[in-house]
């Protein structure tokens, strides 16, 4: 979907959607981010210092703990093969201009894997994907200066076409404007080492959904969980003798 066509549908459907989106917001549960622990040491064999910072998904909503969510399911993948020092830093109702906010007053330490869950508020915000590609950049630069991961992982926004919460049109219109965010982001990725797009959902769009049908639920975030550890591990070796050298 390209400029035109995104303002052309918000100047032809912008009514609609006005009013169906205000019904979403009105109807739909607000679900609490879960109860656990946010930093911690787990695992054993070679050090991966791991950060997991975002929005809802990364802070868990769906899961009734964490131990269920996204953080809580990536490192049961990973303890077996590593220890694993991490921290979440996630609030519910983040955008990226708020997440690098959080970022900038977080402490300066030192990180192997970033992994970035943002984006779903941006779309809802209706930013630009080319402005949001822009946040981005300054995310990365961000994390670079005060994280100095060897990988920065951003996880793509979930095909918010299959978001049972929105009703249609605007489930169209916002799943539309998600995937052309996570096209020109691949599209940037491609030339810049040390960044990476990871997509877990894509051809998944609504399994697995919370019961707000808007947040992944227990088994999206195992899904997602499992996907994400392949990426991490097969840089553990590399991650290993970088540090030794």
């Amino acid at each position: 979907m390209t400029d035109w066509e995104r303002y052309l549908g918000l100047t032809l459907l912008g009514p609609l959607l006005w009013m169906q989106g205000k019904y979403v917001r009105l109807v739909t549960p607000r679900l609490p981010e879960p109860p656990g622990a946010r930093e911690g040491t787990t695992g054993q064999g070679p050090l991966l210092r791991l950060l997991i910072a975002g929005d809802s998904a990364a802070a868990g909503v769906g899961a009734a703990t964490q131990d269920e969510a996204l953080c809580g399911r990536l490192l049961a993948y990973l303890r077996p093969h590593c220890t694993v020092k991490w921290r979440l830093l996630a609030v519910n109702g983040l955008d990226s201009p708020g997440l690098v906010k959080l970022l900038e007053a977080t402490s300066v330490e030192r990180f192997d894997v970033v992994l970035l869950s943002i984006g779903v508020n941006d779309v809802t915000g209706l930013r630009s994907p080319s402005r949001w590609l822009r946040w981005q950049d300054q995310l990365a630069s961000v994390v670079q200066a005060r994280f100095r991961p060897r990988l920065l992982i951003h996880s793509a926004i979930p095909p918010m076409h299959g978001f049972t919460a929105l009703p249609q049109p605007l489930r169209w219109f916002m799943g539309r404007w998600a995937l052309e965010m996570n096209l020109q982001l691949q599209n940037s990725l491609s030339e810049k080492n040390g960044r990476t797009l990871h997509c877990a959902f894509c051809g998944a769009a609504s399994e697995g959904l919370a019961a707000d049908g808007f947040h992944p639920g227990p088994i999206a975030y195992d899904l997602w969980a499992d996907e994400l550890s392949k990426v991490i591990l097969p840089g553990m070796a590399l991650v290993k003798q970088k540090r030794s050298n």
